[in-house]
């Protein structure tokens, strides 16, 4: 673009967002602000941080001393805790040897169906989700195994990729989830329950993912592998076993009341330590400080991001934008559908740009409390908005597990980006059974007496 041309852009966009902030009073302001910094290319959190600190020096009598104690005040919650602990165990388990054994014990399964390797990794994907809490981990553990033994097996890489962008999304939906401790903090809804209520319609999109896979491969005649006994199984399964009963102590903990979700999580970092450097052996102690390492600096980085958003929850909270926006949108007379459409449309926009913990700290106090005034069920929400988060982690410009195959298919952005196709569509339809139907969420911790 040439030198006029971009000041021209330059010129309209001041234009617009200076026209946003006169008619719409603070609340335009506030967004202008944090528009205008992210279109320059400032990090999410940094511009979540300055934005906060703009408008409250230059149109604000809020003392220094405020701002200082929220940045403190906002990060000392027991329940962020959890989210160093899942990733520390997430590290553990991607490095610690258990992908391979679940992606043995799910090929041993289905293996021999039309593309049994394809479904197989979706399956060790959600096998993976139930104990891991993150979707990138997710997508490194199983597609660095499974991808290379699809391309042996005669299947194309875009064909393999495209499954495991998709699947790894699983491990932001199923039972242990960062997204959800966000979530949960952002809007003091429970840890457990959400957990839990992610298990059915996590199970839902597996079924779904293997069914568009499996039809895909039989049209294409993609290899099967022999069927395996019944004893290759059970060994199968005994390997993986140890992996798998992380499941127990998160779900059996919670539910039982032994240790909170926080502490579900610190107990999921010290046994995933155990088997991956006492019983699987895959790693050594000396491995040991590099995933530390790699995890503190993960935290860190999500940790930095919540203190600002805490501080924008702040200045919102301040200026009574939530109130204003949830009164705006009821008084528009939406309606629980129309509502629950405005919502999906505006987390999928957000998605292109922002990865999930930006984008349900920056929303989740907006939309809230219209969903409330609305009797939409918080937990249900929480599982709404989860499933938004699933599908932006699959398209450009930001999709997180995009960019994680890419690295390890070779392939590029395009072409990952045309591979996802048909699991992305088949996504949406989820999205939308999950969207209007609650109790697929929310029977389930019901059950359980969680909620």
């Amino acid at each position: 673009m040439s030198k006029p041309r971009a000041a021209a852009w330059l010129f309209g966009l001041s234009a617009v967002l200076i026209g946003v902030s006169l008619y719409y009073g603070n609340v335009g302001i506030v967004f202008a602000l944090l528009l205008a910094l992210m279109l320059t290319g400032v990090p999410v959190s940094i511009a979540l941080g300055l934005t906060v600190l703009t408008f409250l020096f230059l149109l604000t009598n809020v003392p220094i001393e405020a701002v200082a104690l929220k940045l403190f005040t906002g990060i000392e919650k027991f329940e962020i805790m959890a989210i160093p602990f899942f990733i520390l165990a997430g590290n553990f388990l991607t490095h610690g040897g258990v992908a391979k054994r679940m992606i043995a014990f799910a090929t041993s399964m289905i293996g021999h169906f039309h593309g049994g390797l394809g479904l197989a990794g979706i399956l060790a994907c959600a096998m993976f989700a139930l104990v891991c809490g993150s979707s990138v981990a997710t997508v490194v553990a199983i597609g660095s195994i499974i991808l290379p033994a699809m391309v042996r097996q005669g299947y194309p890489m875009r064909f393999g990729a495209g499954i495991i962008v998709c699947a790894g999304s699983l491990g932001i939906l199923m039972l242990p989830s960062i997204p959800k401790v966000v979530y949960a903090i952002a809007t003091n809804t429970s840890i457990g329950a959400l957990f839990v209520a992610g298990l059915i319609p996590g199970i839902l999109l597996t079924i779904m993912l293997c069914a568009v896979t499996w039809y895909v491969s039989k049209k294409r005649g993609y290899a099967r592998l022999p069927k395996a006994s019944w004893g290759e199984r059970i060994s199968a399964f005994r390997q993986s076993v140890w992996g798998l009963m992380l499941v127990v102590i998160i779900v059996g903990g919670i539910y039982s009341g032994v240790f909170t979700a926080t502490e579900a999580a610190a107990m999921s970092a010290v046994y995933a330590f155990f088997i991956s450097v006492f019983v699987y052996k895959d790693m050594g102690m000396k491995d040991v400080p590099r995933v530390l390492l790699n995890s503190a600096n993960l935290s860190a980085m999500l940790l930095y991001i919540i203190t600002n958003a805490v501080l924008f929850s702040f200045l919102m909270s301040h200026e009574n934008i939530p109130q204003a926006m949830a009164d705006w949108i009821l008084g528009k007379d939406l309606g629980v559908v129309t509502f629950l459409i405005f919502v999906n449309v505006v987390l999928l926009l957000a998605g292109n740009v922002m990865e999930p913990s930006s984008i349900i700290l920056i929303f989740a106090p907006i939309l809230f409390p219209a969903a409330m005034r609305l009797g939409i069920d918080p937990v249900h929400f929480g599982i709404l908005i989860d499933a938004n988060m699933e599908v932006g982690l699959c398209h450009p410009p930001v999709g997180l597990n995009l960019y994680v195959a890419s690295g390890i298919s070779k392939l590029s952005i395009t072409e990952l980006t045309m591979a996802v196709m048909p699991w992305l569509c088949t996504m949406i339809v989820f999205l939308v059974i999950v969207t209007y139907w609650p109790a697929l969420s929310i029977w389930l911790p019901k059950a359980m007496g969680m909620m």
